[in-house]
C-alpha cells in the first residue's frame, strides 16, 4: 500500500476506536479524522468538504424540522390513542403498536417518534401491571425497520444516496429500496410480535424502581420551635450545601415557598421537603433543629414549581465522562438528580461521584419547564415528565400531516428532488407558524448533519488513497468460493458489524467505497452493493449503542446490554437473508 493508504488506515482505525470506546463525541471523532486527512494531504479541500455541498445534509436538516413539527403538534397522538386505548397489554396490542409505528417511521425521523411515544407506551404498560421491557425495545426496532422502507426513512439512506450521486451514479428514488425494505419491515414486525414476549425478560425500569423505592428519595422534616434553625436563613442553617440531597421546598401555614433560596428565613413549624439519596445522607440525621416527620412521598411531589423527569444522557452530551459535581449539574440545569440508572439497575453510590455514561437514565426533579428547555438540546436523548400526560393533538396537526404527505408525493412521483420537497415543507411549517425560527433551529441535530457532511471526506480518503481497493481485494479473496452472492453478504455483514461499533452514518461512509471497489474488481454492477450498504447500515439491533433510539429506551425499559442481542439476532439474520435473496432479483449483480 502507498503511504497515504497506510495513513488513512491509521486515521480510520483511531476514529473507529474513539467512536467504539466513547472517547470523544461522535461528531468530534468523524470531523477530526476528516480534518487530519485534509491537513496531511491525503485528500484536497474539495473532497474533504464535498459532503457539505451535497444535498444529503441539508435534506436531513429539513426533515428534522418536519419531524419536530409532528412531535410538537401531537400529530401521531390520535393514532396511538386508537391503537392502544384500553386494551390488554398482550401480543395483539404489540402488533397494533408496531405496525403504525413502522409505517410512520418510513416517512419521519425515528428519534422524535420514539421520544414522543416511549413515555406514553411505558405509562400504558404500567397501568396494566405489565413490565415495559416487552414493548419499548420492539418500539425502537420497529422504527428502524420502518426506516428501511423509503429514501427518507432514515438519514443513512439519504447519506448513501448522496454518496451514490457523488460517485456518478443515479441517486436513490423515494421508493427504490422499498422492494427490499418493505418485506424486511413486514417480516420483522411479525418476528417482534412473536419473539419479544418470549425472549425479553421482565425488567424493572427506572420509573418502577423509583416508585417502589420512594422512601429513599423524598423526606419531610419540621423546623423545631425555638431550635437552632428557628429564625436562621437556609444558608446560615447549613441547608444549602448538603451532601447528596437538596432542600426543594418549604411549606408554611399551607403555603409553598419554592424554590427555597439561600436567603429564605426559616421559622419554627416550617415543613421542609428534601429530595435526593436520603438513605445515604447523614447530615440530616445529625442536624440539630430538624424533626423528622416520617412522611415520605414522591408522586405527590408534583406541582407547578417542581416535578419529576426522566432524562437519558446523549452520547454527544457534555455530561459523558463527568460527575454531577464536576459539571455543576444543579446550577447548570436548574435540576437535581435523585437517582441514576444504568444497564437495568440503579447505581448505588454517592451520586455526585458517579461518572456518567451514554445511555444513563437520570431521575431528576426540576421545575415544570425543564422538558421545554432541554428537549431540543444534545445533552439528553430523551426528556419525559414522570407520570405526565402527552400533549393533545392540536389543530396544526392537520397542517403538519398535509406537509408531510406533500413531501412524499412530490418526491415519490418525481415532481421534485427530495431536497427541494423537504425544504419547501420546512419553510411551509415556518410560514404557517407551526414552529418558530428558534424551534426550527433547535430541531436540527447539528451533530448528525456534521457527521454526514464529514463522512463524505472519510469515504473519499478511503477511495482515493487506494485503501478501498486493497480491502476490496481481501474481501474478494475471502469470499471468492461463494461467488458474487458471497461477496454481497460479506459487505453486508461488515456494514452491520461496523454499525454496532460506530455511528451508522460513519459505517456507511467507510464501507461504501469498499463496496464500489469490490464490485469494480469483480466486474459487477455497483448499485446492488450500494443498496446493501444502505439497508445494512440501518440494521442496528444487537447493542443499545449502535442506534440512537436503542439508547433512548435502554434505561426506560430497564434493559441489560445482552437483551438487545437476544431479540436483535433474529432480525439481523432476517436482514442478511433478505439482502442475499432479494437484492440480486431487483438489481442484478452482473454489470449492465
Amino acid at each position: 500500500m502507498s503511504w497515504d493508504a497506510w495513513l488513512t488506515l491509521a486515521v480510520v482505525t483511531l476514529m473507529v476506536a474513539a467512536l467504539a470506546r466513547d472517547v470523544v463525541a461522535p461528531v468530534l471523532a468523524v470531523l477530526g479524522a476528516d480534518i487530519v486527512l485534509l491537513v496531511t494531504g491525503v485528500i484536497p479541500a474539495e473532497s474533504a468538504f464535498s459532503g457539505f455541498a451535497n444535498p444529503a445534509p441539508i435534506t436531513v436538516a429539513a426533515l428534522f424540522i418536519v419531524a419536530r413539527a409532528v412531535e410538537k403538534t401531537g400529530a401521531l397522538q390520535p393514532l396511538i390513542a386508537r391503537t392502544l386505548g384500553h386494551r390488554k397489554a398482550g401480543r395483539g396490542a404489540l402488533l397494533r403498536l408496531l405496525a403504525p409505528v413502522a409505517g410512520a417511521s418510513a416517512f419521519l425521523n425515528n428519534t422524535p417518534i420514539v421520544a414522543m411515544l416511549a413515555p406514553q407506551v411505558a405509562d400504558w404498560a404500567e397501568k396494566r401491571g405489565r413490565s415495559t421491557s416487552p414493548f419499548l425495545m420492539p418500539l425502537s426496532f420497529a422504527t428502524i425497520l420502518g426506516g428501511m422502507v423509503t429514501l427518507i426513512g432514515t438519514s443513512t439512506n439519504l447519506l448513501v444516496s448522496g454518496l451514490m450521486e457523488a460517485a456518478g451514479m443515479a441517486p436513490l428514488g423515494m421508493f427504490e429500496i422499498t422492494r427490499v425494505g418493505l418485506p424486511i419491515a413486514l417480516a420483522g414486525v411479525v418476528l417482534l410480535v412473536a419473539l419479544a414476549p418470549v425472549l425479553l425478560p421482565e425488567r424493572r425500569n427506572a420509573r418502577r424502581q423509583f416508585e417502589e423505592d420512594v422512601r429513599e428519595y423524598v423526606m419531610s422534616t419540621v423546623v423545631a420551635h425555638g431550635g437552632p434553625l428557628d429564625g436562621q436563613t437556609v444558608e446560615a442553617g447549613g441547608l444549602r450545601h448538603l451532601q447528596g440531597v437538596f432542600l426543594a421546598e418549604i411549606e408554611r401555614d399551607g403555603q409553598m415557598i419554592a424554590p427555597a433560596t439561600p436567603a429564605t428565613l426559616l421559622r419554627g413549624g416550617d415543613r421542609l421537603t428534601f429530595v435526593g439519596r436520603v438513605d445515604l445522607v447523614r447530615d440530616l440525621q445529625n442536624l440539630r433543629g430538624l424533626v423528622s416527620t416520617e412522611h415520605r412521598h414522591a408522586l405527590g411531589f408534583d406541582s407547578a414549581d417542581h416535578t419529576f423527569f426522566e432524562a437519558v444522557v446523549s452520547g454527544a452530551s457534555p455530561l459523558v465522562g463527568k460527575t454531577l459535581k464536576e459539571i455543576q449539574f444543579r446550577s447548570r440545569y436548574q435540576a437535581a438528580v435523585v437517582a441514576i440508572h444504568r444497564a437495568g439497575a440503579r447505581v448505588h453510590a454517592k451520586l455526585g461521584t458517579v461518572r456518567l455514561k451514554e445511555g444513563d437514565t437520570l431521575l431528576l426533579v426540576s421545575d415544570s419547564e425543564f422538558g421545554h428547555r432541554w428537549r431540543d438540546r444534545s445533552d439528553f436523548l430523551l426528556v419525559s415528565h414522570l407520570g405526565g400526560t402527552p400533549p393533545p393533538s392540536s389543530r396544526q396537526a392537520l397542517v403538519v400531516g398535509l406537509v408531510t404527505l406533500g413531501i412524499v408525493a412530490l418526491s415519490g412521483f418525481g415532481l421534485l428532488p427530495i431536497l427541494h420537497a423537504a425544504l419547501i415543507g420546512a419553510f411551509t411549517l415556518l410560514a404557517a407558524r407551526v414552529l418558530t425560527p428558534g424551534e426550527a433551529r433547535g430541531a436540527v441535530n447539528l451533530d448528525v448533519v456534521l457527521i454526514i457532511g464529514a463522512s463524505f471526506g472519510i469515504g473519499a480518503a478511503v477511495e482515493h488513497s487506494g485503501l478501498a481497493a486493497v480491502i476490496a481485494n481481501g474481501v474478494i479473496q475471502a469470499a471468492r468460493a461463494w461467488g458474487p452472492g458471497g461477496v454481497l453478504v460479506s459487505i453486508t455483514i461488515a456494514t452491520i458489524a461496523l454499525t454496532e461499533l460506530i455511528t451508522n452514518a460513519a459505517a456507511a461512509a467507510l464501507i461504501f467505497p469498499i463496496a464500489l471497489a469490490t464490485a469494480g474488481q469483480m466486474g459487477l454492477d455497483a448499485r446492488p452493493f450500494a443498496i446493501a450498504v444502505a439497508i445494512a447500515a440501518s440494521a442496528s439491533f444487537l447493542t443499545p449503542i449502535g442506534y440512537q433510539t436503542n439508547t433512548m429506551v435502554y434505561g426506560l425499559g430497564g434493559y441489560r446490554f445482552g437483551d438487545y442481542a437476544r431479540l436483535g439476532t433474529p432480525l439481523t439474520i432476517l436482514v442478511i437473508l433478505a439482502i442475499l435473496l432479494l437484492v440480486p432479483v431487483f438489481w442484478p449483480l452482473a454489470a449492465p
